[in-house]
């Protein structure tokens, strides 16, 4: 198995089960939801978790994995805001907690970088 097989698969896993935690367990997604966007938190949330679990499907199949790679980095980048969100709102947080959600903050390049990387060896 080469190293790209592991890549996408790795991706449409990570999304896979992203998605399905936003439709099973949507409530700490809820809180996530910035205030600005429009109707409820949870209508954005499982919107979200359709995205993801769409991405993943595409990103599985070797004739959609550039378009899902693709649109799972946009993804990743358009929840930015929710992890900015979640870092503000845990700033009194105990420590543990505070540092996981500063920790998502960084964290979010690497995972656009992969989505780019499986997109680049679709080609």
């Amino acid at each position: 198995m080469t190293e790209s097989s592991h890549a996408h698969r790795g991706l449409a896993a990570l999304m896979a089960g992203m998605g399905a935690l936003h439709m099973t367990a949507p409530k700490p997604f809820d809180a996530l939801v910035p205030e600005r966007l429009p109707g409820g938190a949870r209508t954005w949330t499982y919107l979200s978790g359709v995205a993801e679990l769409a991405c993943a499907a595409a990103v599985a199949r070797p004739r959609t994995r550039k378009a899902g790679a693709l649109a799972t980095a946009g993804l990743m980048a358009a929840v930015f805001p929710a992890n900015v969100k979640m870092a503000r709102d845990w700033r009194h947080r105990p420590l543990p907690l505070r540092a996981a959600a500063y920790a998502r903050l960084p964290l979010q390049a690497p995972l656009v970088a992969w989505a780019l990387h499986v997109a680049r060896q679709a080609d």
